[in-house]
C-alpha cells in the first residue's frame, strides 16, 4: 500500500470525523520523522561534510603550501590518501552508504593526483587530456559503487571533457553540432535511467537525480536554440531543431504519464525563452519588446494555471 502523504491526510481530516489523537498518529506514522530516520540523516550528513572538507583541506593544501613542498612528498601524499581511503572503502565492517562516500571522495583526490602529476613533471598535456584520464580512472568505481551523487559527477566530468576537446582539439566543430552532441548524449543517460528505474525499481535511483539530469538536457537545448536563431539557421540547424522537438515531445509525455509537474514546467519555459528571442532577432525596436514582455506574461501565466489545474486533477484521480 502506498504511503500516505501529508495533503492526504489533510484531505482525509477534512472529510471525516477523525479525532485530533487520531490525525496525530497518522502525521507521526507516515509524515514525521522518527528517532532512527534522524540518527540516519545525520549520520550521513557528518560524514558527507567530513569527507569533502577533508578533500577540500587537501586541495587547499597543496594550493597553499605548493612552493615549500618536496615533489615527492607532494605525490606521496596524495597517493597515500588515496590508497588509504581505497582501503578503508574496502573494509567489510563499513556500511553501504559510507563505502560510497568514501569512494566519492576519493575519486576527487584522483583529480588531485592527476594535477600534481602534471604540474611538476611539466606534462604539457591539454585540460582535456587531465579531465579524460581523471574520467577513465574513476569510471570502474562509479560502475561497482552505482552510487547516484558519483554518477553524477562522473557525468559532469564527461561533459567537460568533451566541451574542453572540442575547444582544444577539435576547434574546427560547429557550435551547433556541440550543442546536438551534448543534448543527444545527456538526453540518452535521462532515459536511460528512467527506463533502469522503471524496470528495476529496487535501484532507488533518487529523483533529483532525473531532475538535475532533464535540467542540463534543457539548458544545453535553451543555449543550442539561442546560436541557431541569432545565427539565422544555419545547415546543421535543421537536425538540432528536429531533436529538440523530439526530446522535448517525449518529455513532455513523460510529465503527463509520470504526473510529473517538473518536465510540464522546465520544458514550457524553455519554449518561452526560445520563441522570446526568436521575437527578438526579427526585431529590436520598442514595440517588438513590448510584445515580448506580453507575450511572457501571458505564457507564463498559462502554465501555471495548467500546471494548477493538472495538479488538482491529479490528486482527484488519486
Amino acid at each position: 500500500m502506498k504511503k500516505l502523504q501529508r495533503e492526504d491526510i489533510q484531505i482525509l481530516s477534512s472529510h471525516s470525523d477523525m479525532t485530533e489523537q487520531e490525525l496525530n498518529q497518522l502525521l507521526k506514522e507516515n509524515v514525521y520523522n522518527d528517532k532512527e530516520m534522524w540518527k540516519k540523516f545525520l549520520q550521513l550528513f557528518f560524514i558527507t561534510l567530513g569527507i569533502g572538507f577533508t578533500t577540500a583541506g587537501i586541495i587547499f593544501f597543496f594550493a597553499y603550501n605548493w612552493a615549500d613542498l618536496n615533489k615527492f612528498i607532494k605525490l606521496g601524499i596524495v597517493e597515500i590518501l588515496v590508497i588509504a581511503t581505497t582501503i578503508i572503502a574496502l573494509l567489510p565492517k563499513i556500511s553501504e552508504n559510507n563505502r560510497n562516500i568514501i569512494l566519492t571522495g576519493v575519486s576527487f583526490l584522483v583529480g588531485v593526483l592527476f594535477a600534481v602529476f602534471g604540474q611538476i613533471y611539466q606534462t604539457g598535456a591539454d585540460a582535456y587530456d587531465f579531465f579524460l584520464a581523471w574520467t577513465l580512472f574513476i569510471a570502474l568505481w562509479v560502475i561497482v559503487s552505482n552510487f547516484p551523487p558519483l554518477w553524477l559527477f562522473f557525468i559532469v566530468l564527461i561533459n567537460t571533457t568533451f566541451i574542453l576537446y572540442t575547444q582544444q582539439v577539435a576547434k574546427d566543430w560547429d557550435e551547433i553540432l556541440i550543442a546536438t552532441s551534448l543534448l543527444i548524449f545527456n538526453s540518452a543517460m535521462l532515459i536511460a535511467t528512467l527506463i533502469i528505474h522503471k524496470k528495476k525499481q529496487d535501484l532507488n535511483i533518487p529523483i533529483w537525480f532525473t531532475h538535475i539530469l532533464a535540467l542540463g538536457c534543457v539548458v544545453f537545448a535553451t543555449v543550442g536554440m539561442m546560436g541557431v536563431i541569432f545565427d539565422n539557421f544555419k545547415p546543421l540547424s535543421t537536425p538540432f531543431v528536429c531533436t529538440v522537438l523530439v526530446i522535448y515531445a517525449l518529455g513532455i509525455w513523460h510529465g503527463i504519464e509520470s504526473k510529473s509537474g517538473f518536465y510540464l514546467s522546465v520544458i514550457p519555459f524553455s519554449l518561452i525563452i526560445m520563441i522570446s528571442a526568436f521575437l527578438i532577432n526579427l526585431s529590436t525596436d520598442g514595440g517588438m519588446f513590448l510584445l515580448v514582455s506580453f507575450f511572457i506574461i501571458g505564457s507564463v501565466t498559462l502554465v501555471i494555471m495548467n500546471l494548477i489545474n493538472l495538479q488538482k486533477k491529479w490528486k482527484n484521480e488519486n
